[in-house]
């Protein structure tokens, strides 16, 4: 249900891995809207597995830094070109192109969205979902699946439906945003945040000239809504915030907004889950929304996947997705949420002790990194998962749950028509053998090569450590491996 970047990215995987798949959406076509505009590090990586990346690449600017001043004095530069990942940089590109692309991605497995199609009602049980839906002659069916998932948005029908809240506030501040040409910016192939005394302003490069322009326009508290704003308007901002020169022009999209912190407890009821905006929504600080999204939907396929194909049991591969991925959504809509009243703090006095102290903490090269490990999502793990197996571990290398190293021009776990698992070790030569015969369906048909000496490692389809342990500990995997695997599989 819903095909935005989210509902796309979970149909497209989900028809890789060979389960059938119908995507309906209510509106009658794309966006063609800007929007999300960044896709990092972390959500390049999942593409590189769904076999798409090389279109967005094309399509999308590659940014390397981020700049944070106050007035004319910096306080900050954030550089993610030394990341460890094969996209060291955020990707610019406008949602609507994301969308484009996606959905591209997603018809070359013969699966069409079906626009101006509503779900009405939804009934689950133990077996599977019915869903009503309303097709474009107002004309309902009943169509049953085993699974439904709600990809809908901040609004989203399946989650009304299930009766699930939306926890949460709006923040009391007004924001415009303002996709405008610039001109005379300083570091136009960067990012850049001015915490000035009257307010934030941020500007981000999509296709220079083009730029997107935030900043906020003080509190609300419960006012009418503001009005768009005109050029006029964005201009003067940029003037009295910025460090001058800058001139807007050309305006493709002018826009006011609240920001909405919600999110709902659990991600799944039974047979219905859901991902992306409709289980989360929070500050545009960072860009990690739709990034959220996407791997909320990456991390659920592959899962779904192995049910569907009758590899895995349900439990406990299915209760891990709420697990998993409410923790990050809490995490970053923490984080985001502290970097927004950092960035709209009021008073001179705190202003300046908030300027102080973030000069001196983003002089230290060990915090720099971690934010650039954090803003890129590298950092994301999954540290309480049920699914992380035990071991006696080197203390070397990834641990379970973590994120595990890609190495350049290895092929990603989890690339491919099978969601498999990939063993990291060395060969031990019978052994082996009869351990990837007797899971042929779970693992690759190779050993690749340890990520540290004297380890093993059993790495997810989605390329997170599973488990953790002594190189020849095959007990260990063939352990893991018995508690999520039906028999014969």
């Amino acid at each position: 249900m819903g095909a935005g970047p989210v509902g796309l990215t979970m149909a497209a995987e989900l028809a890789r891995y060979g389960v059938s798949v119908r995507i309906v959406e209510k509106a009658a076509q794309r966006t063609d809207k800007s929007k999300a505009i960044v896709m990092w590090s972390r959500s390049l990586e999942m593409l590189d597995r769904m076999g798409c990346t090389a279109p967005f690449l094309s399509a999308g600017l590659k940014v390397t830094g981020a700049n944070i001043a106050a007035g004319v004095k910096q306080i900050a530069h954030i550089k993610v070109d030394r990341v460890a990942s094969p996209h060291p940089y955020a990707l610019m590109i406008p949602q609507c192109d994301t969308e484009r692309l996606l959905e591209e991605h997603l018809n070359t497995f013969a699966v069409k969205v079906e626009r101006t199609v509503e779900l009405t009602a939804s009934v689950a049980n133990a077996d599977g979902v019915v869903a009503t839906l309303r097709g474009p002659d107002g004309k309902e069916e009943k169509f049953a699946s085993g699974w439904l998932i709600g990809c809908d948005g901040a609004h989203s029908t399946v989650r009304h439906q299930l009766g699930m809240e939306f926890v949460g506030e709006t923040m009391p501040s007004n924001w415009i945003l303002a996709d405008v040409h610039l001109s005379g910016l300083p570091d136009p192939g960067e990012i850049n945040i001015s915490w000035h005394c009257a307010g934030i302003l941020a500007t981000f490069p999509i296709v220079p000239p083009r730029y997107r322009v935030i900043a906020d326009v003080g509190n609300w508290l419960g006012a009418a809504a503001p009005h768009d704003p005109t050029l006029a308007e964005v201009q003067a901002i940029l003037d009295e915030r910025g460090p001058g020169g800058i001139t807007a022009s050309n305006p493709i999209w002018l826009a006011a907004f609240h920001i909405n912190e919600r999110k709902v407890a659990e991600y799944r009821v039974g047979r219905v889950f859901l991902t992306g905006d409709a289980a989360h929504i929070h500050s545009p600080a960072g860009g990690q929304g739709m990034n959220t999204g996407i791997q909320d939907a990456c991390n659920l396929a592959w899962k779904l996947a192995l049910v569907c194909r009758g590899t895995c049991a349900a439990e406990p591969l299915l209760a891990s997705y709420s697990i998993e991925r409410s923790a990050v959504g809490n995490a970053v809509l923490k984080g985001a949420g502290r970097l927004t009243e950092v960035a709209i703090m009021r008073g001179a006095i705190k202003q300046s002790i908030r300027n102080h102290v973030a000069s001196l903490v983003f002089g230290l090269s060990p915090v720099l990194k971690k934010a650039a490990d954090a803003v890129t999502e590298l950092s994301i793990g999954y540290p309480e998962s049920p699914l992380n197996g035990g071991g006696q571990h080197l203390h070397r290398g990834p641990l379970a749950g973590e994120r595990a190293p890609i190495r350049e021009k290895e092929l990603p776990v989890g690339a491919g028509a099978t969601p498999r698992f990939a063993l990291f070790a060395q060969s031990s030569g019978e052994t082996v053998k009869q351990l990837l015969a007797r899971y042929a369906n779970l693992l690759e048909p190779d050993l690749r090569e340890p990520l540290h000496a004297g380890g093993l490692w059993l790495v997810r389809p989605d390329g997170y450590v599973a488990l953790a342990t002594k190189q020849g500990r095959w007990d260990e995997v063939t352990k893991y491996l018995d508690r999520i695997a039906l028999a014969g599989n």
